[in-house]
């Protein structure tokens, strides 16, 4: 096992002075994890490149990529750098460009975060957004659209993450070395996603040369074709999903999956919230697909159970870029990614409210059948509570009061006193989501919901039924 801290040497390249920010790129720290990964014996370490001065795994690939265009004379000064990214390679690729004099035009897929497309205007990059549900083959995605661009383009480079072995080749020079020192070569099993293959590919070739024994695994989203292209050799249909920057629907030329013994698939829900562990539990303020590396991770761990491994798990981007996110509370609960436990009453109640409704919906005990029923057609619901001052009397349904009224007209102009049914049980606004659903599925119909001991609103099954469906969306 390896100590938990390690000394620092004295000539460490991190007590250097920089002639600029590229050259303080790379030597990240090695990050035991001890919380997520409590009760089990193997050790897991986080390669901490999130903590590089891009935020990302891919600062490492792009000054690599455009020196290796220098060199071909393909770039040449005051020319353009353009790529298709999830956002952290063009991160990397404009701290390069700003030191070199380069102009950058970056194409995203939609679906990227809002922080990422600022973090590059931030650069003073052009932004091109293009669809995330297209195919391959079509010209919208945003591969074809940046090499379209980089063609229209005089004097621009199509940096090509995808296919330039820059990309590998760094990894194989840089990472692979680095964690080998840093384990002092007792690592057993590297965990990372593949996004490119980049990572995966330079570093599991600098590792099996090193030690064929070591296993390298891929993390993958579940829609990524990447698992089955392992397994199969066969190059399926991809599907969508949520985790940024990693999983593919067609196979990079930088993946080389010779170097790769597993490939498992996590779910954007386990990704998220493991991601958001990493942060409350860890200190680690990382993004989605480090929640899906660590999620892998730690379950090899668990199944080794071997005090004397060692497995080591990228952490590859900072959390910062994914606020809006899945480190929004907010996003989460419409997303349906949380525990139910998280879910609370006063969310659901929020949910549910409508502009042309109060939240309570409610009739006093001394008025009449047809008030009753006036009033449920107006804000069109089937059962109300029924109110003296503070106290619930009672309840009434829609097809209850219809059935007596059919049955006896001249009940309309009633008081409701006789047609009364059990009063409604109440709930605290902080309650779970696990104790609405137990009521429900307990054979109530709708549910109170108290505040300081007043009634201040009402939930009924169809209200969970769509906040389940609809991902909490407001109607």
């Amino acid at each position: 096992m390896l100590p938990i801290v390690m000394p620092l040497d004295i000539h460490d390249r991190s007590r250097r002075v920089h002639a600029n920010v590229l050259e303080a790129l790379g030597d990240t720290p090695l990050i035991r994890l001890t919380k997520v990964t409590r009760g089990i014996r193997t050790p897991v370490y986080g390669k901490a490149d999130y903590l590089s001065p891009g935020g990302s795994v891919k600062d490492r690939i792009g000054l690599p990529i455009v020196e290796k265009a220098e060199e071909a004379g393909l770039l040449k000064p005051g020319g353009t750098i353009v790529e298709a990214t999830a956002g952290n390679t063009g991160t990397s690729l404009a701290m390069a460009a700003a030191i070199k004099g380069y102009r950058c035009v970056f194409v995203m897929p939609d679906k990227m975060s809002l922080e990422k497309q600022r973090l590059l205007k931030a650069f003073g990059a052009r932004l091109v957004i293009t669809p995330t549900a297209v195919p391959p083959d079509h010209p919208d995605y945003y591969l074809n659209t940046a090499k379209r661009i980089a063609d229209e383009t005089p004097n621009a480079i199509f940096a090509n993450q995808f296919y330039n072995r820059a990309n590998p080749d760094a990894h194989y020079r840089w990472t692979g070395p680095e964690i080998w020192e840093q384990t002092r070569g007792k690592i057993t099993h590297f965990v990372t996603g593949m996004g490119t293959g980049g990572t995966i590919s330079g570093v599991g070739r600098f590792l099996k040369e090193k030690n064929d024994r070591v296993r390298i695994v891929g993390a993958d989203p579940v829609g990524s074709i990447l698992e089955q292209y392992l397994e199969t050799g066969e190059v399926g249909e991809g599907k969508t999903y949520m985790v940024e920057g990693i999983g593919m629907d067609k196979i990079p030329g930088t993946l080389d999956i010779e170097y790769v013994d597993e490939i498992r698939q996590v779910t954007d829900r386990l990704s998220f919230q493991m991601a958001r562990r990493l942060t409350r539990e860890e200190g680690l303020f990382v993004g989605g697909s480090t929640g899906t590396i660590v999620t892998v991770a730690v379950e090899i761990a668990r199944e080794i159970d071997d005090a004397d491994a060692c497995v080591v798990a990228m952490l590859c981007d900072l959390g910062e870029r994914y606020l809006s996110k899945l480190h929004s509370d907010e996003w989460m609960r419409e997303n349906r990614m949380l525990e139910e436990e998280e879910v609370e009453v006063r969310y659901l109640l929020e949910r549910k409210t409508r502009d042309d409704a109060p939240p309570l919906i409610m009739i006093e005990a001394d008025a009449t059948v047809r008030e009753a029923l006036s009033l449920m057609e107006k804000y069109n619901v089937s059962q109300i509570p029924v109110m003296e001052g503070d106290q619930q009397r009672g309840s009434l349904s829609e097809g209850a009061l219809l059935n007596r009224v059919l049955a006896e007209p001249e009940a309309l102009d009633s008081p409701l006193a006789g047609y009364l049914e059990d009063p409604f049980p109440s709930v605290e606004e902080d309650a779970s989501m696990k104790v609405v659903v137990g009521h429900f599925t307990s054979g109530e119909s709708a549910l109170l919901v108290r505040r300081g001991g007043r009634y201040v609103g009402i939930l009924t099954k169809f209200d969970i039924l769509h906040y389940l469906t609809n991902g909490g969306q407001r109607r």
